[in-house]
């Protein structure tokens, strides 16, 4: 394992400042960075070579090879049905009626998902379980989607469906291919480890990472045609689809690609990780990638006003853009009483190189 300070922990940029009053009572720190396809940098903060763990910001490329494979088409999957397979939703109906259409056109059930489970993510499901006394399923898990589009891969290649989530089985290999084609690292130098879900989980750089989703909405010519159509038909997905990426309420990733207005796709990852893909256009001629790592790990009050405030340095989102997102940032601080008390905000300027 590589030494803390090998790992760029050491070298973190103050990006979040907690106030309560008129006191910083806390602050986070991390590393961000945009890139173009052509992996120039546009800015940096912290030290973006830092290595962790993509989680689940890495969706879209495990579903990449399902799309440009032929299986999506092969089973008939909608482009909500591609959306969901890159988001982590809420569990919601609407979500567990997508996953199960998913499972039914590839004739498999809920006991074929190897993803485990956990409480819904959307707080209203939770509260409806536990009044009638019922248990989260499989299919309610926010990663389900992506776990039934690897089931549907693993039927298109002949690959045994059984041991889909293991590293060794055909659907993994492909996958891990498809994080080295865009992030640019080769497969040796790829860290791997077990997400959440199961699966492999992939440690690259806060570069690379940023890179793969410049690429994702910009893909290089060198690029097979069968992986660009594949980039568009996701990126599509994603921006026609945002509830199914996160939900119908209180989902930073839906309300950002909404915000946008087809601009641009954004995809969260556990443990402080946050990714963005700006489609090519006047103001990012080849695209642009952007990602973010907590260095603490804090995923719900940090990282949306640091991500928010960046994409407004760099642009990316204008005035009208950050009213539908303004109870994002700053994150307000509310006492018992239901008071406003504080605020958790942005805390950097961005040094922006032009393009």
């Amino acid at each position: 394992m590589p030494a803390q300070g090998e790992n760029g922990f050491d070298c973190a940029a103050e990006l979040v400042e907690v106030w309560r009053g008129p006191l910083i009572e806390s602050k986070h720190r991390g590393h961000l960075i945009a890139v173009d396809s052509l992996d120039k940098a546009v800015a940096t903060l912290g030290s973006p070579d830092t290595i962790t763990y993509l989680r689940s910001s890495g969706k879209a490329f495990q579903a990449l090879p399902v799309v440009a494979s032929g299986a999506a088409d092969a089973f008939g999957f909608t482009e909500q049905e591609i959306a969901i397979a890159c988001g982590s939703h809420n569990g919601e109906p609407i979500h567990v009626e997508t996953v199960r259409s998913m499972l039914d056109k590839i004739g498999l059930d809920e006991s074929a998902l190897k993803c485990g489970t956990h409480e819904p993510y959307s707080i209203d499901v939770a509260r409806e379980l536990i009044r009638k006394h019922q248990k989260p399923t499989p299919i309610q898990n926010n990663c389900s989607g992506k776990h039934a589009a690897m089931l549907a891969l693993a039927k298109h290649l002949g690959a045994p469906t059984e041991t889909y989530d293991q590293l060794d089985n055909p659907v993994q290999q492909m996958i891990l291919q498809t994080v080295a084609e865009f992030s640019g690292v080769p497969v040796s130098n790829i860290v791997l480890g077990i997400d959440g879900c199961g699966v492999p989980v992939f440690g690259i750089s806060v570069r690379a990472m940023a890179l793969m989703y410049a690429r994702l909405v910009n893909p290089p010519c060198e690029m097979s045609t069968d992986v660009r159509d594949a980039c568009k038909r996701i990126v599509q997905a994603m921006i026609n689809f945002p509830v199914m990426i996160g939900g119908t309420k209180e989902r930073l990733d839906t309300e950002l690609i909404r915000a946008g207005g087809g601009r641009l796709i954004s995809k969260i990852g556990a443990e402080g990780v946050y990714t963005v893909g700006v489609l090519p256009s006047e103001g990012w001629p080849n695209g642009m990638g952007f990602a973010l790592k907590i260095e603490d790990g804090d995923d719900r009050r940090a990282r949306p006003p640091a991500v928010i405030d960046a994409l407004r340095q760099l642009g990316v989102l204008s005035q009208g853009d950050l009213k539908s997102l303004e109870k994002y940032s700053p994150t307000i601080i509310t006492n018992r009483q239901g008071r406003r008390v504080g605020e958790v905000r942005a805390a950097f300027t961005l040094d922006i190189r032009h393009h």
